[in-house]
């Protein structure tokens, strides 16, 4: 028995577009330390429209938007800004507590465009979790590339296959892009307790068995499945170390449950005083921000 548990993503629909959920599941609320898991689109934008996502704080993660097509630009309240294009890594540590915005620049806004990415989280390792915020950019070109026969991947965070990528981890983890052809036989890192493939496009045989594109398949420690793409697909490769059990409400993630309760109070406050000298501030030339959910 190869397979812990097989997830397929639930529509959410994020107002102008929709994305399937795929972590965290009833049944499966973590892989390593890949708390969320969603694929946004493929979205049609046409002229005139795009994505607003207005300021809004995270605590206690990182996270990673990795784009196949379209872009985005991120605002940061470190005073980072930053477009991210397909097969860039964006790599955002909220730590203590970090607020940002992402949006469609005035370009793609006037000409349209499709949005294609997976937006994911990781959890902080408890000692790490209020770590000081930070943003790097990493370029498609400073990823690290591993092929193999039929298959290319590119390590977007972790090490995996004797390589590592630039992206700041604070636990053992992988994450790859992965593009087949036909018939490619698919690796997965021997050396990580959790592990799962998602299947973006195409087909894959796991073991014998089809299964087709908008599904998680994840694995039982120790496994060793035979992954084979069945057509020209593409898959994102992930997993890490066990991570101890996370609460998430909204954009807030803790260990302690008494932590969000906390971020909660200080957004609303910080939203009362303007964000002036507050625990959050807003972005640069950000004016907005996003409400505290109701309950």
């Amino acid at each position: 028995m190869t397979v812990s548990i097989i997830i397929e993503p639930r529509t959410r629909d994020l107002g102008g577009f929709t994305v399937g959920r795929v972590l965290p599941y009833a049944k499966r609320r973590q892989v390593g330390p890949f708390i969320f898991f969603d694929e946004m689109g493929p979205a049609e934008f046409k002229p005139g429209t795009g994505i607003d996502v207005r300021p809004h704080p995270h605590i206690g993660l990182a996270t990673v938007t990795y784009l196949f097509d379209g872009e985005l630009r991120h605002r940061d309240n470190l005073g980072f800004d930053q477009v991210i294009r397909p097969g860039d890594v964006n790599w955002m540590i909220a730590g203590r507590g970090i607020v940002h915005s992402e949006r469609t620049d005035d370009a793609p806004r006037e000409n349209g465009q499709t949005m294609h990415g997976i937006q994911s989280w990781f959890a902080l390792p408890e000692e790490d979790e209020e770590t000081a915020p930070e943003f790097h950019h990493h370029p498609k070109a400073s990823l690290p590339v591993i092929e193999r026969p039929g298959l290319k991947m590119r390590l977007i965070a972790g090490s995996a296959f004797g390589e590592t990528s630039p992206a700041k981890c604070f636990s053992p983890m992988f994450y790859l892009g992965a593009e087949a052809d036909a018939d490619a036989a698919i690796p997965l890192p021997e050396d990580y307790e959790e592990r799962a493939v998602y299947i973006l496009s195409g087909a894959v045989s796991v073991d014998g068995v089809r299964h087709d594109h908008g599904r998680m398949i994840v694995f039982e420690p120790g496994a060793a499945p035979e992954i084979t793409a069945l057509e020209k697909s593409r898959l994102m490769l992930l997993g890490g170390a066990p991570m101890s059990k996370r609460h998430i409400w909204w954009n807030l993630v803790s260990s302690r449950p008494e932590r969000i309760e906390q971020a909660k109070a200080d957004w609303t406050s910080s939203a009362s005083q303007n964000f002036q000298g507050t625990v959050f501030t807003l972005p640069p030339d950000e004016t907005e921000h996003i409400p505290l959910p109701s309950e």
